[in-house]
Parts: structure tokens; C-alpha cells; sequence
């Protein structure tokens, strides 16, 4: 072997050295195995991203459903309340209506 193994970089091999041209097809695997190890690890990454976004999508989900639930609630007992207060003034008008009346005839 005419190289160090410990080169910078693969440098052009001799056609003609076997060796050579191995040692050159090894270092240019190792390259594209790192290359795709680091690939590898940033789609890792993103995914756990992703994941951790969707978490908190659920969390807030769930809070805004327990909001809403509480808030349509609130409407229903407003709504209730419109209802006994409107029968109630619906029953007072009609009895100073009556007592107008009365006041009236008399």
C-alpha cells in the first residue's frame, strides 16, 4: 500500500493497486453510511418534533373542549334564567294590567 490509511481524504487511487482501489470503495461506503447514519438521526429528530407538537395539540384540544363544554353550559343556565325572568315579568305586567283595570272600573 503506497497511502496512509489515515489520509485526509480518498485521494484518486492507482488503477492499477487492488488494494488501492478497495481501501477507496471502503472509505466512500463509510461516507455514504455516515452521511445516511446523520440523515437518519435528523429525521429522528423532526419526528420527535412532531411528535411533542401533537402532544400539546391534544393537550389543547382537550383543554378547549372542557372550556367549551363548561361555557355552553353557563349558556344553558343563562338561558334558563332569561326564561324565569321573562314568565316573571310577563306576570307582573299582567298584574298591574289588572290592577289598572280595577283602578279603572272603580
Amino acid at each position: 500500500m503506497t497511502e496512509s490509511v489515515g489520509s485526509s481524504g480518498p485521494a484518486a487511487p492507482k488503477a492499477t493497486d487492488p488494494l488501492d482501489v478497495a481501501l477507496a470503495r471502503l472509505l466512500s461506503a463509510l461516507a455514504t453510511l455516515e452521511a445516511a447514519a446523520g440523515r437518519k438521526r435528523e429525521s429522528e429528530r423532526a419526528q420527535a418534533d412532531l411528535n411533542e407538537a401533537f402532544g400539546a395539540m391534544q393537550d389543547d384540544r382537550s383543554r378547549l373542549a372542557l372550556e367549551l363544554d363548561a361555557a355552553l353550559a353557563r349558556g344553558k343556565k343563562l338561558e334558563t334564567a332569561n326564561d324565569e325572568v321573562a314568565r316573571r315579568l310577563e306576570a307582573a305586567v299582567a298584574a298591574i294590567a289588572s290592577l289598572a283595570g280595577d283602578a279603572e272600573g272603580a
